[in-house]
């Protein structure tokens, strides 16, 4: 894979690489206006998406950081964008192009203030994984192997700036309206914040691996707090594959499942034993063994859960308060879906949209056994999701609803029934997190 040898900075660079982007997306829709009218109109729109995808992404993985993350959390939106987007977003996971060797040395260089050679016996400068906000590299000291991730240079100071220049795609995108928004903008930037600070990602981390190390056939790497710094993590180089590479070939359902169960346990035991959970839930962070165990890597973005969020999102997943207007009401208004200052008619299209979309997103939580295997489900779910991203009437109403916690608890639980389905696990036991 080609490698990069800088990465602009500056905000003015930045602004000016996504200008010349959008310059480039204005070209495709001039040809796609030519194209519609000597082809099928869905054809013409197909080859735009797909135009449009390369163009958005190839400038995404040149400016890494938050940009590239934003890109990475819309390719779990499945059910919104179009799958030409979708499949290109998806690269941002685990495959964009990494940092040359020279600005890796010279990266290190400058976060740690040595050489990488002066702390390790080998370092290998040539990174084995690049995501959206660091690259990884191998390692080792007295013959123990070593996966030291470096964060790329000036993500942390670029978060801000990033951020106002994708806002007026997400306002557009989300149909976010009303002078209260700048809270879900604020809620995403103070996660990226913590999300480039790599010393409390090693406490995170270290957290989560000492609650969570006796769920069955989940493994995790150690962290060395003495080989890292606030931007760069040296942890146990963890031998294995892609969660998204290995469900492409496996046809073991018995191990599919003893994978699933592993991985719905680790977010039922987190989200309801410790009311903080791992809200990246993306194939890039997962690995499986050869021996068969799921291995969960990343813990920088982790989402604590107050009280007064979970009791009410959780008691909407309740069928009785589901089937009880009256119940349902009261927990729309708790989480801020229905507004004081909503009309008649968006108090009646709110009410009426999220209990068909609870009604079906909550199934699993319904029975005590559920197969994620089913693609019914699934089909449902992105049918609509399809139907309300096209919806007039939804367009014309505030999107700006709900608590600003929505925003990565939705994300970890869209994040994990695909990761699920991915597996095509069976038989996955519910509440098997309270007996461990």
């Amino acid at each position: 894979m080609k490698t990069i040898d800088s990465i602009p900075i500056t905000k003015i660079s930045r602004a000016s690489k996504l200008v010349s982007t959008g310059a480039k997306v204005g070209v495709n829709y001039l040809k796609y206006y030519g194209d519609k009218m000597v082809n099928s109109k869905e054809d013409a729109k197909e080859r735009l998406n797909k135009n449009n995808a390369e163009d958005i992404y190839d400038s995404l993985k040149t400016l890494k950081g938050s940009a590239l993350k934003v890109a990475q959390m819309l390719s779990m939106e499945k059910s919104i964008l179009p799958q030409a987007y979708v499949e290109k977003f998806s690269l941002s996971q685990f495959s964009v192009p990494p940092l040359s060797p020279p600005l890796v040395i010279k990266t290190f260089k400058k976060y740690f203030g040595k050489h990488p050679e002066d702390i390790f016996d080998t370092f290998n400068a040539t990174s084995v994984n690049a995501a959206s906000i660091g690259q990884v590299h191998i390692a080792e000291k007295d013959g123990k192997k070593f996966a030291v991730k470096i964060q790329y240079p000036g993500v942390a100071e670029s978060i801000a700036s990033d951020l106002a220049l994708v806002k007026p795609i997400a306002i557009k995108m989300f149909n976010i309206k009303g002078k209260d928004s700048d809270k879900y903008f604020k809620e995403v930037e103070n996660k990226l914040t913590e999300e480039t600070n790599y010393l409390l990602e090693i406490q995170q981390s270290k957290d989560v691996v000492e609650a969570c190390k006796h769920i069955p056939n989940l493994k995790f790497p150690n962290y060395y707090e003495e080989f890292s710094s606030e931007r760069i993590i040296t942890m146990d180089y963890m031998k294995g594959e892609h969660l998204s590479e290995f469900v492409a070939h496996n046809t073991d359902h018995e191990v599919s499942n003893k994978l699933g169960q592993a991985l719905w346990d680790f977010y039922m035991y987190q989200i309801h034993k410790l009311k903080k959970v791992h809200a990246d839930p993306h194939p890039g962070n997962f690995l499986i063994s050869k021996e068969g165990h799921l291995i969960a890597l990343d813990f920088g973005c982790m989402k604590t859960i107050p009280e007064t969020f979970y009791k009410p999102y959780f008691e909407l997943a309740d069928k009785a308060c589901i089937d009880n207007p009256d119940a349902f009401s009261e927990k729309m208004y708790q989480l801020e879906i229905l507004r004081s200052d909503d009309s008649k008619e968006e108090i009646e299209f709110f009410s009426a949209m999220f209990h068909e979309l609870l009604s079906l997103f909550t199934q699993p939580f319904q029975k005590e056994i559920f197969d994620f295997s089913n693609p019914d489900f699934f089909n449902q779910v992105s049918e609509m999701g399809q139907k309300y991203s096209k919806s007039t009437e939804l367009r014309n109403m505030n999107g700006n609803r709900g608590s600003k916690h929505f925003i990565y608890i939705n994300r970890t639980f869209f994040g994990l029934y695909n990761l699920m389905f991915d597996l095509k696990a069976e038989n996955i036991k519910i509440n098997n997190f309270t007996n461990l």
